[in-house]
């Protein structure tokens, strides 16, 4: 639809950005923490792992000073359940409570809204030799940590995000390194977690309403929109499958506090049904989110499965292609463009993707993660030229306002990432950031703080309410 006049964004809206604790702390043995499945996994040959990453946690400060030059209205994070409780429970660590209540005084003093993460991938690591999400009491474990946040920061927080991307943790687990090696059989297991974790997302939901009644919280998956690869009936059905596997899953049981009946015929198919206790039901239909919180890079394209092993992507990057035989065959999508690393990328299929999340569950929406990682290069007198970040954020923006003209309801946008930080496959290297953190893989060099030219763009987006997307910015 092209519209004569095209709506503002509110004047309310949440400008913001992200990070995640473990991908921009360091510190991963400092002060009481206790370790995490990240701390203790792999990494890629050649990259490097988190235990420094930004130093954000020594450099907070000067970070979060920054943040607020830019003009960030608000800047989502997440707390590591680990630097809290350093074995998941019991003892409550002293010096993880006061790093995050200077954190937190420290964005409030420049006025910018706090948006906390309670768990980013970074389950501790006691909690995993227990059986990890396979445990049931790890749901006590999660609601338990969950009060403790309440506690202790519920007065100063308004927003809560409960589970980042707990789809991909299900679907792609191996690829970010949140899988348990030694399971049996490890997708039953896999979709006997998710359950665990709609469970303890209900749970503290349901604690946040009682506990914090000014506060608002909700969910925070990777949605995408989902395209046929054509007008073929069988490749728009392969499309509706994929969409109920990877999206409506996550969502429905969250909203509705019901299993999507599409999803749940492929666990029976696959014989992935989770056991389901008397009263769990009862729990998921009691969360009732206030707001949908989604992280969005890329759209999804699919086609009729061809039964055998070509349905199968290799890759292992949950933003390429998928497929899996007898259910769908994932394709490139010749229409996009891609970024370097192979990821398509897709402004309107942003718009696609909020109109779709808009009509399905009519709550407000937040997008807590969109970006563009790229190799940027530090030039002389620390210049870095990233009009591809800016040309990228810019025309997801333009979309955002096209959706916001069509109906829907979101209240704010939040890029990946507010500074560089270690990505989850690609090391140091890859970078998402506004602001660049002067270290490569292996040399630490001296951590400065830099500006990028998209740092410069984004604060007269901010100070314009989203009017100033030209990418022509005047260094200063």
């Amino acid at each position: 639809m092209k519209y004569k006049v095209l709506k503002d964004f509110p004047k309310s809206f949440l400008w913001g950005a992200s990070t995640s604790a473990y991908q921009v702390e360091g510190a991963w043995n400092e002060d009481g923490k206790g370790l995490s499945v990240i701390d203790k996994g792999k990494r890629l040959e050649g990259t490097t792992d988190f235990k420094l990453a930004s130093d954000h946690y020594h450099h907070y400060k000067e970070d979060v000073s920054l943040f607020a030059e830019m003009g960030l209205k608000a800047y989502r994070f997440s707390i590591a359940w680990s630097r809290i409780f350093p074995n998941g429970t019991g003892e409550i660590n002293k010096k993880g409570i006061e790093f995050y209540n200077n954190l937190i005084d420290e964005i409030l003093k420049y006025n910018i809204e706090p948006i906390v993460t309670m768990y980013h991938f970074d389950l501790p690591y006691v909690l995993q030799q227990k059986g990890g999400w396979s445990n049931r009491d790890t749901v006590d474990a999660f609601e338990n940590y969950g009060k403790t946040l309440f506690i202790h920061f519920g007065d100063k927080i308004k927003y809560w995000l409960t589970i980042n991307e707990q789809n991909m943790m299900i679907l792609y687990g191996t690829a970010i390194g949140t899988v348990d090696p030694n399971l049996k059989n490890p997708q039953k297991e896999l979709y006997q977690q998710n359950h665990h974790m709609l469970l303890a997302q209900a749970k503290v939901m349901k604690l946040c309403h009682e506990m914090c009644p000014n506060a608002r919280i909700g969910p925070a998956p990777n949605i995408t929109a989902v395209y046929p690869e054509s007008s073929k009936p069988e490749d728009v059905l392969a499309a509706k499958t994929w969409s109920s596997i990877r999206n409506w899953l996550y969502l429905d049981t969250a909203v509705f506090g019901m299993y999507n009946s599409l999803a749940w015929s492929y666990m029976q198919e696959k014989e992935y049904i989770p056991t389901i206790l008397e009263g769990d039901m009862e729990i998921l239909k009691a969360a009732n989110p206030d707001f949908i919180a989604f992280n969005y890079y890329t759209t999804s394209t699919v086609a009729k499965s061809k039964n055998d092993e070509s349905d199968i992507n290799s890759t292992g990057d949950q933003h390429i292609a998928v497929g899996e035989s007898g259910v769908f065959r994932g394709v490139s999508n010749p229409n996009l463009e891609k970024t370097e690393f192979g990821w398509e990328i897709d402004p309107v299929g942003f718009r696609n993707t909020l109109r779709e999340l808009n009509d399905r569950y009519n709550l407000p929406l937040m997008v807590t993660e969109n970006g563009l990682g790229a190799f940027d290069r530090l030039e002389g007198d620390d210049i870095i030229n990233d009009d591809y970040r800016i040309d990228y954020l810019s025309k997801h923006i333009e979309q955002a306002r096209l959706a916001i003209t069509d109906g829907v309801n979101l209240i704010g946008y939040f890029p990946w990432s507010a500074i560089d930080l270690v990505s989850t496959h690609q090391g140091i290297s890859k970078r998402y950031g506004f602001i660049y953190v002067n270290r490569d893989e292996f040399d630490l060099k001296d951590l400065r703080r830099i500006r990028k030219k998209s740092f410069y763009w984004y604060k007269r987006v901010i100070e314009s309410n989203g009017e100033c997307l030209q990418s022509k910015v005047k260094e200063i």
